[in-house]
């Protein structure tokens, strides 16, 4: 694939319009941020779609591709295809949401042999992956049939596996089995060197904002910043760098985690620092939902916020959940949060010399 020329980020010839957000992550967590984004974006093509007008966001999704489970584990096995389960879910988050289409792509066969647990989209993109021989251009082309409100990358086009050093001593091969695992992980890595497109690249070069999070820190986040060359373009890019810190302690990667063990495995596994912001939830969790979380091991994840400020990090604190019979991150409410922060980097990358001082800004639940 070609990659779309990143745009000059100097003060003087920084470009005018909708802000450029990419957002780094995989599973349920970035297609949250994704769909509370979309309103704010252009349709990009498709029939009889006129674009918004006047975007406010443009809208780059960079997908870890280390899933080995479910359907998107078997046809991983079956056809030597990148896992498409992420993808699929991102795809579906930036379309339109009543639409056919965006259905039939979360269609999932409840029975039939070979077909039973796989959804229609995961099948799709394979298929498309197969006839086209390139997964990433796959993802183009279905991305063009759902008039996504935006592009969607693969973290990498190589097909990587992902390996934890478990603090017991023990290697541990593939996504699934780490998650299950029972003692701590000291630190992930994947399964042979990679590169990341040269879209992905160029995205992160122009970006006024990058996101991580939210979702698995250790099986959606690093993954990505284990990918040669990600860290360093994160680092060098222009952009406000900001963590959506996950709201509870996922039982076989993060159990005891605060939100400040969140950031420095993050740094420490991209070897840079590379965010200014930590964003944290500050509206209290039901006690029906906590009892119910409790049973499975599963706690809030502590606001530590001196600790974060003394590792030099700017502290948001916002009222970001959503609580329905599960707790997860409220949509509108982080890509509030996104927008606010893709506009200061628009400012800040329009203002030379600015100082950047930690500082905590919080609201009360």
């Amino acid at each position: 694939m070609t990659a779309e020329p990143a745009p000059a980020t100097s003060a003087s010839n920084r470009p005018e319009g909708p802000l450029r957000i990419v957002a780094i992550g995989g599973g349920t967590g970035l297609s949250t941020l994704l769909q509370g984004l979309k309103p704010f974006a252009r349709p990009r093509g498709g029939p009889g779609l006129a674009p918004v007008p006047s975007p406010l966001v443009d809208i780059t999704a960079v997908v870890t591709v280390t899933d080995d489970g479910g359907s998107s584990g078997r046809l991983r096995r079956d056809f030597k295809v990148l896992p498409p389960g992420d993808i699929r879910n991102c795809l579906v988050a930036l379309s339109e949401d009543e639409t056919l289409l965006s259905q039939l792509f979360q269609y999932r066969f409840s029975s039939g042999r070979g077909l039973k647990g796989h959804s229609f989209g995961n099948l799709f993109l394979t298929a498309l992956s197969n006839v086209t021989g390139d997964f990433p251009r796959a993802v183009k082309l279905s991305a063009e049939v759902l008039a996504i409100a935006g592009r969607i990358y693969p973290s990498t086009a190589a097909n990587v596996a992902l390996e934890a050093q478990l603090e017991d001593g023990r290697t541990v091969l593939g996504e699934t089995r780490i998650s299950r695992s029972r003692s701590r992980i000291r630190s992930i890595s994947l399964s042979r060197k990679c590169s990341p497109l040269a879209e992905t690249l160029a995205a992160i070069a122009a970006a006024d904002l990058i996101t991580l999070g939210p979702g698995s820190l250790y099986t959606s986040l690093v993954p990505n910043l284990l990918v040669d060359g990600i860290p360093q373009a994160i680092a060098d890019s222009p952009a406000v760098k900001a963590c959506f810190v996950n709201l509870m302690w996922q039982p076989g990667e993060t159990i005891g985690f605060t939100a400040a063990d969140h950031i420095a495995a993050i740094q420490e596994h991209a070897r840079l620092k590379l965010l200014d912001y930590a964003i944290l939830n500050t509206l209290p969790i039901s006690t029906a939902l906590l009892r119910k979380y409790a049973r499975q091991k599963a706690h809030p994840v502590e606001n530590d916020f001196d600790r974060l400020l003394e590792m030099g990090l700017k502290v948001v604190g916002r009222r970001l959940l959503q609580q329905n019979e599960k707790i997860r991150h409220d949509p509108p409410a982080i890509a509030a949060v996104a927008l606010e922060l893709a506009a200061e980097g628009r400012r800040r990358a329009a203002t030379s010399g600015q100082s950047f001082r930690p500082r905590a800004v919080c609201e009360t639940p």
